[in-house]
C-alpha cells in the first residue's frame, strides 16, 4: 500500500478504535484523581498512546518474523488483558469501599499501575500487526505513529472528563473507576473468546 488519503483514514479507524479502551481507563484514573495536574495528564495520556503504537509494531514484526507463534499466543490475549484489568479494576473498587467514609486525599495512579493499564488497554493492538502486514516499516511505523497521536487526543479527553466527574463525585469515584475496568476488562475477554 502507498501513502495517500485512504492510508490516512485507515490509520485514524484503526486509532479510534484502539484508543476507546484506554479512553475509559482515562476516564477512570480522571474520575480517581480529579485533582491531576496537566502534566501528569499528558504522562499518562502519553503512556496509553507509546502502548498503542508499540503493540500493532510488535504484532507487524512478529507477522513478519514468527507468525506461528504468534499465533498461539493471540488465544492468550483476551485472558492477559481480563486478568490485568480486573486486578487493577478490583484493587481501585476496594481501595474505594475502604475509605468510603475517610476524606482523605485520593491516591493518584502511580507509574508501576499506570503500566499494567497501559500494556492491558493495548494488548489487543497486537492483532492490528496482521491488519498492517501489508505495509512496509515505514508505512507500518507511521501508521502506528497516527494510532498514538489519535490515542493521547482521546485519553487527554476521556482524563478531563473523568476529572471534572471525579470533583462532583469524589467519595464514589475510586469504586466506578474499579468497576470501569473491570467491565473493560470483561469486554475485551467476550470480545476476544467469543
Amino acid at each position: 500500500m502507498e501513502f495517500s488519503g485512504l492510508f490516512l483514514f485507515n490509520s485514524v479507524l484503526l486509532g479510534v478504535g484502539l484508543a476507546m479502551d484506554a479512553f475509559s481507563v482515562s476516564l477512570a484514573n480522571g474520575l480517581n484523581e480529579p485533582g491531576m495536574k496537566r502534566g501528569k495528564m499528558c504522562g499518562v495520556a502519553g503512556v496509553f498512546a507509546f502502548f498503542q503504537a508499540l503493540m500493532p509494531m510488535i504484532g507487524w514484526i512478529c507477522v513478519h518474523t514468527i507468525v506461528q507463534h504468534f499465533r498461539t499466543f493471540e488465544k492468550l490475549i483476551p485472558w492477559i488483558a481480563l486478568i490485568l484489568l480486573l486486578f487493577i479494576g478490583g484493587k481501585m473498587l476496594v481501595e474505594g469501599i475502604r475509605n468510603k467514609e475517610e476524606e482523605t486525599e485520593k491516591i493518584g495512579v502511580g507509574v508501576t499501575m499506570l503500566l499494567i493499564q497501559g500494556v492491558a488497554t493495548s494488548i489487543d493492538a497486537l492483532s492490528v500487526g496482521f491488519t498492517i502486514c501489508e505495509y512496509g516499516f515505514v508505512m507500518a511505523l507511521i501508521s502506528a505513529l497516527i494510532i498514538a497521536t489519535v490515542t493521547f487526543v482521546i485519553c487527554m479527553a476521556g482524563l478531563m472528563i473523568g476529572k471534572q466527574f471525579g470533583t462532583k463525585f469524589a467519595n464514589k469515584a475510586a469504586i466506578l473507576g474499579g468497576v470501569i475496568l473491570i467491565l473493560i476488562g470483561i469486554e475485551i475477554f467476550v470480545t476476544g473468546v467469543f
